[in-house]
């Protein structure tokens, strides 16, 4: 279990949020990460291991065309992918990941190349979520490397649009019931 996914439980709990994942080359180590923390079953609704690039377009509604055009390693594919886990799942937040971990290269992108993304409430504060975010990553190492660190970026830009999102208010409630000052 990682301190990031537990984090993200806890926040969400919190809120009384939900999360839906949708997961490409990360083939559900998020979800996986995500319910392994004690209590995620209070704000993790699922998630969908879309490996195929049609199951892009017939199960997380990606646009056809656009994954014709550019293949499933695009920023909008991955934006789109967590709309459409967070709708088709009926939850408040959705994250995706695609990309290519390798051995080999894939629809003209080269192996290190992924595409993570959050999708959730309309944002009121400057920098929030704002509906949507999608953060592109070179990474480097071996397949299980690149995998591993999908998730964990996936998990993290979560992480940073719930923390941002929080009014001054949920922060002190949240530090009072962790025994925090």
């Amino acid at each position: 279990m990682s301190s990031t996914a537990a984090d993200v439980v806890r926040l969400l709990t919190v809120r009384g949020e939900t999360l839906a994942v949708a997961e490409s080359l990360t083939g559900g180590m998020v979800a996986s990460a995500i319910t392994a923390v004690p209590g995620a079953s209070k704000a993790f609704r699922g998630s969908v291991t879309a490996y195929a690039t049609e199951l892009k377009r017939e199960i997380l509604g990606v646009d056809g065309s656009m994954l014709a055009a550019r293949g499933a390693v695009d920023p909008q594919v991955a934006a789109q992918m967590a709309a459409g886990a967070r709708k088709i799942l009926g939850a408040d937040w959705g994250i995706a990941t695609t990309g290519v971990a390798g051995p080999d290269a894939q629809d003209g992108q080269p192996v290190g190349t992924v595409f993570v993304a959050v999708d959730g409430p309309l944002g009121t504060l400057e920098g929030s979520a704002c509906g949507g975010k999608v953060e592109a990553l070179r990474l480097n190492g071996d397949r299980a490397e690149i995998r591993m660190e999908s998730v964990r970026s996936v998990l993290a830009l979560l992480l940073g649009e719930l923390a941002g999102e929080q009014t001054g208010n949920e922060r002190a409630q949240d530090t009072e019931r962790n025994g925090g000052f």
